[in-house]
C-alpha cells in the first residue's frame, strides 16, 4: 500500500511539476528586463514566419490568461479573455512583417508580484521602424523563487 501511495504521489508530483516546469531559456526568465525582451521577441518576425509559440509557452505560467479590450460595433466596451493557445490560434505564417518593441515601462512591485505597464510600438520594419500602431500592455509577472512567469496580460484596442 505504501508503495502504491508513493507511486501515485510521484505521478501527481510529476504531472503538477510539468505544468509549471516548462523548459525556458534561463536568460529569458531570470530578470524582468529579460522576460520583457522575450515577451516582445516571440510575437515579432518577418512575413512567412510563425509566431514563436513554443518559446512563448515557456514564458507563460500554465494558468496564464490574456484579455483584449476594445469596442463593439455600437461603440460599447467589450473584453475577450483567452488562454495563450487561443491567442495563437492556428499560428499560420505571418502575411506581413510584424515587429513590436517596448518604448517605455512602469513597474510596481509587491513581494513576488510585479505589475508592468509596457508601452509599445508596432512596425512592418525591424525595431525602430515607422510605427503603424502604439499602445500599452499591462502584464502581471510572478517570481517563483527561481524565475519570472507571465501570469496575465491585457491591452486595449480602442482609442479611448
Amino acid at each position: 500500500m505504501k508503495k502504491l501511495t508513493l507511486i501515485l504521489y510521484l505521478g501527481l508530483f510529476a504531472f503538477v511539476s510539468s505544468a509549471f516546469a516548462q523548459d525556458a531559456d534561463p536568460n529569458d526568465v531570470n530578470t524582468i528586463d529579460n522576460i520583457m525582451r522575450a515577451y516582445y521577441e516571440v510575437v515579432s518576425g518577418p512575413a512567412g514566419e510563425k509566431g514563436d509559440y513554443e518559446r512563448d509557452k515557456t514564458l507563460h505560467h500554465a494558468d496564464a490568461w490574456i484579455a483584449i479590450a476594445g469596442l463593439d460595433a455600437e461603440g460599447k466596451p467589450t473584453v475577450t479573455t483567452m488562454k495563450l493557445e487561443d491567442f495563437y490560434g492556428d499560428n499560420a505564417p505571418r502575411e506581413q512583417n510584424f515587429f513590436e518593441w517596448e518604448t517605455d515601462r512602469q513597474i510596481r512591485r509587491s513581494g513576488n508580484m510585479v505589475s508592468v505597464w509596457s508601452s509599445y510600438a508596432s512596425s512592418r520594419e525591424r525595431v525602430g521602424g515607422e510605427a503603424f500602431t502604439r499602445g500599452v500592455n499591462t502584464i502581471t509577472l510572478w517570481w517563483d523563487g527561481d524565475r519570472w512567469w507571465v501570469m496575465n496580460w491585457m491591452f486595449d484596442t480602442s482609442d479611448g
